[in-house]
């Protein structure tokens, strides 16, 4: 039977469309999968007990416990995306990420991260990945101390090696970054300035080493002089003098997250050179009012942030694995 001219068009557009959807295909393979917040739901719907379980005791024993998890999942991000890398000890064929300068003597809580993995594994073993239990705890972290919730996106795979040098060469915004360097670094990672301003705030919580903040209540003066006293007398001006002793990121409400850190700004009260950057006279001033004003419109924005800082180039599909242990490879 002949086909007629308008069926034998319509056939060669759909088998142009097939070819063009099997190349793409081809060229993305499986790994081009979407993050879910369904992804675990028939998989391992336990994972989020599990996870909040564990959250919920290690903050009850260590209040900034719950900062040290966030910031995790920040650090592991900013390096080539968040799958897990920063999680990696040192091996015979890689340095792993914990002792690059952003991170060495900083980053913390990788025993609450085992814990949790532990956890995990027991009710769905082989299941979920750590760079989804670094996204789902961050959640779990700024819940308990009291800040806003979001349904996390999950899906991430496992990194099989990590980055040192990457890691230990600006990726991760330094406590002294200038406001250009701060939007710069956060742009190269696909967030805005809107989104750097309101992932900052994330510092209403934990705390900063003294010599993150030396140079700035010795040298800076667009500080509140009595604050600067007041953190000069637990971090000596001397180096090497004190450097581990910590102070409160915020001085108000250390252990809740909420807005305050905003208000701090506004009276030059913020502790990291980084931190009063966004409030002196540059681009990011009329948020940081914004912010101080209005807890709901960071809350907003910080949720709006930290899914789109997740979906930061995460392994998915066939890439990379899932790990049985978060500090090793299989």
């Amino acid at each position: 039977m002949a086909i007629s001219s308008s069926r034998s068009s319509s056939f060669s557009s759909l088998s142009s469309a097939i070819v063009a959807l099997a190349v793409f295909l081809l060229l993305t393979g499986t790994s081009s999968a979407q993050l879910s917040e369904n992804f675990y739901s028939k998989k391992c719907p336990k994972v989020f007990d599990a996870v909040e379980s564990v959250v919920k005791t290690a903050v009850a024993k260590e209040r900034r416990m719950g900062a040290s998890l966030l910031r995790l999942f920040f650090h592991d991000c900013f390096v080539d995306g968040c799958d897990g890398s920063l999680l990696l000890d040192d091996t015979s064929t890689f340095k792993g990420e914990k002792t690059a300068a952003p991170n060495n003597n900083s980053v913390r809580g990788f025993e609450v991260i085992d814990a949790i993995k532990s956890k995990v594994e027991q009710v769905c073993p082989g299941v979920v990945s750590c760079a989804d239990i670094l996204a789902i705890t961050s959640r779990d972290s700024v819940v308990i101390l009291g800040g806003p919730s979001w349904n996390v996106k999950l899906g991430r795979r496992d990194s099989t090696t990590a980055n040192f040098t990457a890691a230990n060469t600006g990726v991760i915004p330094a406590p002294t970054s200038n406001l250009s360097i701060l939007i710069s670094t956060f742009k190269a990672q696909g967030l805005s300035a809107k989104d750097m301003v309101a992932l900052s705030g994330s510092h209403t919580i934990g705390k900063a080493r003294c010599t993150s903040f030396r140079n700035r209540i010795y040298n800076e003066t667009n500080i509140n002089s009595s604050f600067a006293k007041s953190r000069q007398r637990n971090c000596p001006r001397t180096s090497g003098s004190g450097d581990n002793n910590l102070a409160n990121l915020d001085f108000r409400t250390p252990n809740h997250f909420d807005n305050k850190y905003y208000k701090n700004l506004l009276i030059n009260r913020g502790l990291l050179h980084s931190d009063q950057v966004l409030f002196n006279g540059g681009s990011t001033d009329s948020l940081v009012k914004t912010y101080s004003k209005n807890n709901k419109a960071f809350d907003c924005d910080f949720v709006n942030a930290m899914i789109k800082m997740g979906n930061n180039k995460p392994l998915t599909g066939s890439q990379g694995e899932i790990r049985k242990n978060c500090r090793r490879t299989n």
